[in-house]
């Protein structure tokens, strides 16, 4: 669709212009605004399929309440970019998870209409409550909304929110249950089967229809309606409503993409007080056959065409190091009946999808719950099984509790591999993994690998395997090196033991995991500018190799220590505090991530940006020639 052909959405840029839309040029507007999604994210990638489906949803929301003073919550965001367009960001959605551009998740910074931040699952209902709590205490006439997706609702968080909220029976809040049956891959669990139940019985959703059909004019009739169903529906599942049990009065389900209906409902429960709970059907990728028709992998497709479907990547016939992961996990588990695969709602995103596929009884998705999946994992060692389980970095953030209450302090054989290691890249500030070593380094007991490539990868894990305790593993998004390592022998690697890479007598240069090799290739550019800089690659955050820091700490007197991750708490304050601890007289620059928030661009930039990319540790290693050259 041509610029010109957005004859509605070149019109709107706020919630107060979209209200002057009659019901028909609404859902023309939606139409436009779908198609502008679907071409805009062709070109500049991002999460497609989740905001497709929740279009109907984000129009009929701003149509009815008054936005900015009333507040939606957003849950993760992913289901966010008409919300955006919307609300005055039609132009700036072009630039959306570039370097200096919009973010792709919700910001309270970014715009007055993004009620709360998010980037990760489940807290919508929490924050909503806190913000309708705080406007019954003011005595402001506000209308707060929390919108969730069927797969955040597993999350513990959610329900610890429901649990809260439903006991203050005044404070008005409504929760969205937005249901599509999906989170990155398809849902799992019993909430799934309940909601399933819920909306596919044919005899119950029959009566619901007439009913509200007759009665939804007014909210008191409404609410007489939705009591009427819950009790039909009691009988007809043969169970009570969970939600109800929650003292959260249920409504729904309704078709999310019926904007009559959604604009009707949501009229009415406007002026219904209390915790209430509206349950949407959507479709995610609605409107786009590819995307509808290939959920997970449209979920965040890269480029394509929009015309065709047709995904484009750039040629690339290295491995990803998630697949590195996933295909070393089904040779081990071949190898060892003891090996388990344990991962929170991303089977596919860490590439567990193709141990499932071969061995679906070894194989648990959990649903978004990534404390459960750390504790549940622990169940499984400490009865005998080696679990590896798989949580994104920034995610595991959210588990740091359980690893060490649940895995370290008991010595369980856990293999907690942290995907997403370091700068990720366009999804910004909630999913850089840039914490994992400085947090978990503190934690006693833990060994910790950052292996460099994909046979230190593949080895790190057989290691673990045979580690016999708890051991965590951190890698990068994207792909590797192009090293040799299908087919490949296993080799255990000696735990807390580095390696010397590379001769040199002017600096020593000390790095930890991948970006090793931008160090590699910056200490051969150094060493054609007659600065011979010592390569040493440490392979363990935790225990660090003494042996070889005291050869560096006698032997040098500049080191260079390069990380990808926060500097403080770090492996580069570490080897720096060893060294002053030895009393050896080596000045130590270390280079990784600040005290700062790094925001959305490529990791490219963002390396450039937080100053340890090639280019960075180079000029760091010719810099010693300068200073000597003054001295």
């Amino acid at each position: 669709m041509s610029s010109e052909e957005y004859k509605l959405l070149d019109t709107i840029s706020s919630p107060r212009e979209l209200k002057k839309l009659s019901a028909e040029e609404l859902r023309v507007y939606c139409d436009e605004l779908r198609r502008y999604i679907i071409d805009e994210c062709s070109v500049n990638p991002g999460h497609l399929a989740s905001s497709l489906g929740a279009v109907e949803l984000a129009a009929a929301l701003h149509y009815v309440f008054e936005t900015p003073e009333d507040r939606i919550v957003w849950d993760v965001g992913h289901q966010t970019y008409a919300h955006k367009i919307i609300t005055g960001r039609r132009e700036a959605f072009r630039t959306k998870r570039r370097l200096n551009g919009i973010s792709g998740f919700p910001r309270m910074s970014e715009s007055e209409y993004d009620a709360f931040g998010g980037g990760h699952a489940s807290v919508s209902i929490s924050a909503a409550f806190g913000m309708a709590k705080a406007a019954e205490l003011r005595g402001e006439k506000r209308q707060v909304v929390a919108v969730i997706g069927d797969g955040s609702m597993t999350g513990g968080l959610a329900f610890e929110g429901l649990n809260n909220a439903g006991a203050s029976k005044r404070t008005n809040l409504l929760v969205i249950l937005n249901d599509n049956n999906m989170a990155i891959d398809q849902a799992t669990g019993a909430l799934k089967n309940y909601l399933l139940k819920i909306s596919t019985s044919v005899h119950y959703n029959r009566f619901k229809q007439r009913l509200w059909g007759i009665l939804s004019h007014t909210p008191r009739l409404l609410w007489l309606c939705q009591k009427a169903g819950n009790a039909v529906k009691q009988g007809l599942l043969n169970k009570s409503n969970l939600f109800e049990s929650l003292n959260f009065r249920y409504f729904g389900p309704v078709d999310g993409h019926n904007l009559k209906e959604l604009v009707r409902t949501l009229r009415a429960l406007r002026d219904i007080e209390g915790p209430k709970l509206l349950h949407v059907m959507t479709v995610k990728g609605k409107g786009y056959l590819p995307a509808e028709h290939n959920q997970s992998v449209w979920h965040a497709p890269g480029c394509f065409n929009p015309d065709t479907g047709e995904r484009i990547s750039a040629p690339d016939d290295t491995a990803r190091y998630q697949d590195v992961f996933g295909e070393t996990l089904l040779e081990l588990a071949r190898r060892d009946a003891r090996v388990v695969g344990v991962t929170p709602a991303m089977p596919s995103g860490c590439s567990m999808n193709i141990l499932l596929r071969e061995m679906p009884e070894r194989c648990f998705d959990v649903g978004i719950a990534e404390g459960h999946a750390v504790t549940f994992s622990a169940g499984l060692a400490a009865a005998g099984m080696v679990p590896f389980c798989n949580i994104y970095s920034s995610f595991m953030q959210r588990a740091y509790d359980n690893v060490i209450h649940d895995v370290a302090i008991q010595g369980l054989p856990v293999v907690m591999c942290l995907d997403r290691g370091g700068l990720v890249g366009e999804d910004g500030v909630t999913h850089h993994g840039v914490f994992d070593m400085a947090a978990f380094g503190a934690v006693p007991g833990l060994v910790i690998a950052a292996p460099m490539n994909e046979p230190e990868l593949r080895n790190a894990m057989y290691t673990a395997l045979l580690a016999g305790g708890p051991f965590m593993i951190r890698y990068p998004r994207g792909h590797g090196e192009g090293l040799p390592w299908r087919g490949m022998p296993f080799e255990a690697l000696p735990v807390g033991r580095g390696r010397r890479l590379r001769e040199g007598r002017d600096v020593a240069l000390v790095t930890v995991g991948t970006v090793g090799n931008a160090a590699a290739r910056a200490a051969e550019r150094a060493a054609g500018e007659g600065v011979e800089a010592a390569h040493y690659d440490l392979r363990w955050v935790k225990p660090l190799d003494t042996e070889l820091l005291d050869e560096v700490g006698r032997t040098f007197r500049r080191v260079v220590t390069v990380e990808d991750g926060c500097l403080r708490g770090g492996v580069g304050e570490a080897v720096a505090a060893y060294f002053n601890a030895r009393g050896y007289d080596a000045r130590v620059t270390s280079l990784g991530i600040g005290d700062e928030w790094v925001e959305h661009g490529t990791p490219e930039q963002l390396h450039t940006l937080c100053g340890y990319d090639e280019e960075a540790i180079f000029r760091a290693l010719a810099g010693v020639k300068r200073l000597s050259q003054e001295r």
